[in-house]
This record gives C-alpha cells, sequence and structure tokens, in this order.
C-alpha cells in the first residue's frame, strides 16, 4: 500500500513539474508534438533512475563516510552530466531523427532541476534504495505524464484559431498554469 501512495504521490499529488515547478525548461520547450514529448519523457526517465541510483550509491559510501556530504551538489551534477553524455552518445548513433528533434534540450538535461531535484529529495527524506528507485521512477513518470499532457494541448492548438499576440510561447505558459492549477487538485488525496 506504501508503494501504492508513494506512486500517486510523486504522480500525481507532488509531481515534479506541477506541483515543485522543477524541469520546466524541457517542459516548456519539448511539447510542441507528443513524438518529441515522448522521447524527452523517456530520456528524463533512464537519466533520472540511473542518476538516483548511482548518486544514493555516492551519496552513501563515499561522501558521507568520509564527510564530504558538502560536495553532495557538485558530485551529483557531475554524475547526472556523464549520464546525460551517454544518452547522448546512444541516441546520436541509435535513433538520429529523435536526437535532431530534441535538438539543444538533450544535453539541457544536465541542468534539467527536476533530476538533480529527485537525486537531492531522495537523500532528504532518507529513503532506502529501493524507494529511493521506487520514488525516481514515479517521479520521472509523473514528469513523462505532464509533457505528454502538454504536448497534446500544444498540438490542438496549432489547429485552433488563437489571437496572434497569444500563439507560442504566451498560450504555452498560460497552459503551464492552468495544468498546475489542475493538479493542485490532487491536493488533499493523500495526507
Amino acid at each position: 500500500m506504501e508503494t501504492f501512495l508513494l506512486f500517486i504521490s510523486a504522480i500525481f499529488v507532488n509531481n515534479i513539474v506541477l506541483a515543485q515547478y522543477l524541469g520546466n525548461c524541457p517542459y516548456l520547450g519539448c511539447s510542441k508534438e507528443k513524438g518529441v514529448a515522448f522521447g524527452m519523457g523517456a530520456a528524463v526517465i533512464f537519466v533520472t533512475i540511473m542518476a538516483t541510483l548511482f548518486t544514493y550509491l555516492i551519496q552513501m559510501y563515499v561522501l558521507i563516510p568520509f564527510h564530504l556530504a558538502y560536495l553532495q551538489t557538485i558530485v551529483f551534477i557531475l554524475v547526472i552530466a556523464a549520464l546525460v553524455q551517454f544518452v547522448e552518445m546512444f541516441l546520436k548513433k541509435m535513433v538520429p531523427p529523435l536526437y535532431k528533434s530534441l535538438g539543444i534540450f538533450l544535453p539541457l538535461i544536465t541542468t534539467n532541476c527536476a533530476v538533480l531535484g529527485v537525486a537531492i529529495l531522495v537523500q532528504r527524506k532518507e529513503y532506502d534504495l529501493v524507494t529511493s528507485m521506487l520514488y525516481a521512477v514515479a517521479a520521472a513518470t509523473g514528469f513523462l505524464l505532464a509533457l505528454i499532457l502538454m504536448a497534446g494541448i500544444r498540438e490542438r492548438f496549432e489547429v485552433t484559431r488563437i489571437p496572434r499576440s497569444m500563439r507560442g510561447v504566451p498560450s504555452g505558459l498560460i497552459m503551464a498554469g492552468l495544468m498546475s492549477l489542475a493538479f493542485m487538485a490532487f491536493k488533499g488525496m493523500i495526507a
């Protein structure tokens, strides 16, 4: 039951994008098409899960025993950057169309606050390794859900008559705010 609550909480109630406002750059930048949004979401899921695993192990077996916990943020960013380089090389070699469509947003996963936020939240909440991995999967799934929902809405905007001044970024920001308000309705589901 606790695992189910952890998933519901991370995906809906405390969604990393819509409730905690982390990872807004790729959320707005890669949500114009569902295919690109899914590719970015999948890349973020992979990086978040692997980053959580490696940062957890580094925190428990290197930083804390050697009293280097003050280096946590720098070390975590280095781990995330290395993982993003791996994903970038993989996509460039294996899925060139997705690599081209993600463009500048792929290397920006390195500075994606959602990935770093999950790695740090896991440490602050003092989860064990299994719970940390479950939380990472759920939080990254919540990121993917937000990205896919936003991409669906923005694709509908392309065929809808919208005043010229509201096209593009203005309508995207308004929709992000409205989606965030909608996800606030999930507050109170879990105490």
